[in-house]
């Protein structure tokens, strides 16, 4: 029997991002042999979502017995969320679940208390008037979700999908997250997240001028590559080149390479023995010392600390099984 994951049920939420939140969770990938999520929808009564009617597995009152409770996106936010949703949620933090919100969601736990003196985000459209309503709400607009341990916060609508996959990712590590995002056809990590998960820039479509580009860098991440390196393969100049990633992946072109050493050092903590000096060198770091600097101020943990974190959770993919790549 897996963790129970409890998706709060009531009339007003958002349909998209409880059906979101229920795709990540309701079922495990192919492959992946972990213990999945038992997923409850509790609620008082039968409601009507949009053009959706949904009927709860449980009451509200559930949700203290879960070990994670999600709070999906509330349709009103000038309307106060009903007393019997906010109990249900702040009994549930005081008896020991992890509470997530997703999208404005977060005018719920706010609602709670459960955000009093804590940093936390919601859609960027109501970040000022959740600020505004919960003074003591440490408001950040500029972020994908915010994780404060037992308390966690998403932005809008796909950063809701961000915030599932990182719940996946600390509690079964990467490999399995990326299994998930693999299934749902989406990037496993997204720019704006939070630092202790790697965003890591790449276009979603391959009919660009650099798409033969990043595949042939990512198999040379040993070796000391610099812009000029990745111009002449582009056939560009290092200015042409510069403006195209730009253009296609949102930053430069030297932060992209030293994002994608940070994921291939964490993929090879996770999953070797290597010592950091062994993983300096397969990642084109150099030394261990430039390792630890880089990932220690990207990541925001050290590099053993990280291993020690998700070593034991990144075993959950069946052998030969495909934790990377495109969905299909």
């Amino acid at each position: 029997m897996g963790t129970v994951v409890a998706l709060a049920v009531t009339k007003g939420m958002l349909p998209f991002e409880l059906s979101m939140a229920y795709e990540v969770f309701g079922a495990a990938p192919v492959g992946v042999t972990v213990p999945w999520y038992d997923v409850e929808l509790c609620g008082s009564d039968a409601v009507r979502l949009g053009r959706f009617r949904l009927e709860p597995d449980q009451a509200l009152d559930r949700l203290r017995h879960a070990d994670t409770v999600i709070v999906p996106g509330w349709a009103d936010t000038d309307e106060d969320p009903p007393a019997e949703l906010v109990g249900a949620v702040r009994a549930a933090h005081e008896a020991g679940a992890r509470v997530a919100s997703l999208c404005t969601g977060a005018f719920v736990l706010a609602a709670a208390g459960l955000l009093d003196g804590r940093r936390a985000t919601t859609h960027w459209v109501h970040t000022d008037a959740l600020a505004a309503r919960y003074p003591r709400v440490e408001v950040d607009p500029d972020v994908l979700y915010v994780d404060n341990g037992s308390v966690l916060t998403s932005a809008g609508k796909a950063a809701a999908l961000d915030l599932c996959l990182h719940l996946v990712r600390l509690d079964h590590g990467s490999s399995v997250a990326n299994a998930v995002a693999r299934r749902l056809v989406v990037p496993p990590h997204r720019a704006g997240g939070q630092a202790q998960f790697v965003a890591a820039p790449v276009p979603a479509r391959d009919d660009h001028p650099l798409a033969a580009l990043f595949p042939w860098a990512i198999e040379r991440l040993d070796r000391p590559l610099t812009v000029e390196d990745l111009a002449r393969q582009a056939g560009m100049s290092s200015r042409h080149l510069g403006r195209r990633f730009r253009a296609v992946t949102g930053t430069t072109p030297l932060q992209w390479l030293l994002t994608q050493r940070i994921r291939r050092a964490q993929e090879l903590l996770e999953t070797t023995d290597d010592v950091v000096d062994a993983i300096a060198a397969a990642t084109g770091m150099g030394t261990a010392t430039t390792l630890r600097r880089h990932f220690n101020r990207t990541v925001g943990v050290p590099p053993d600390t990280y291993r020690r974190t998700f070593r034991s959770q990144s075993s959950g993919m069946q052998p030969g099984a495909t934790s990377t790549g495109r969905g299909a």
